[in-house]
């Protein structure tokens, strides 16, 4: 059950960081960047709880 937890909690850690980061004043290629780096983290993040790591 905590494993579910900790899955949920990282997920929408993740989805309020992409969502600061589209409120970020950024021309669009940086903020592309940034979202990509958030997203690759939130899944190695997710890969850690599942053990794979």
């Amino acid at each position: 059950m905590s494993v579910l937890v900790s899955i949920l909690i990282t997920f929408l850690v993740v989805i309020l960081v992409l969502w600061l980061v589209n409120r970020l004043p950024l021309d669009g290629r940086t903020k592309q960047i940034a979202q990509v780096v958030v997203i690759i983290i939130g899944i190695i993040s997710l890969l850690r709880y599942l053990a794979v790591f």
